[in-house]
């Protein structure tokens, strides 16, 4: 099994560590290493929930025309009138 050595810790952190690790019946070694894993194990959980939020977004949009039926409609709803009613100030 490896080994850390942490050097130069602030006191109040310190006596904050061997409290919290007295709590828990556990040496402060052992609380450092359980820190340590909870922290890890929360940013990987997070990170797969923000995968999977984001794989539900992308499939989204559900239709069952074809690309071809999709652009037609698209351009069909696109018309000269509706552009000339937009009114720019540096245009007009």
């Amino acid at each position: 099994m490896a080994n850390l050595q942490v050097r130069d810790i602030d006191n109040r952190l310190y006596e904050s560590l061997k409290r919290r690790a007295e709590l828990e019946h556990r040496s402060v070694s052992q609380e450092v290493v359980m820190i340590i894993e909870n922290h890890l194990k929360r940013d990987n959980l997070e990170s797969e929930l923000q995968t999977l939020e984001f794989l539900k977004l992308t499939n989204s949009w559900h239709d069952n025309k074809n690309a071809k039926d999709i652009i037609s409609d698209i351009r069909s709803s696109r018309s000269k009138k509706n552009r000339s009613r937009i009114t720019d100030e540096l245009f007009d």
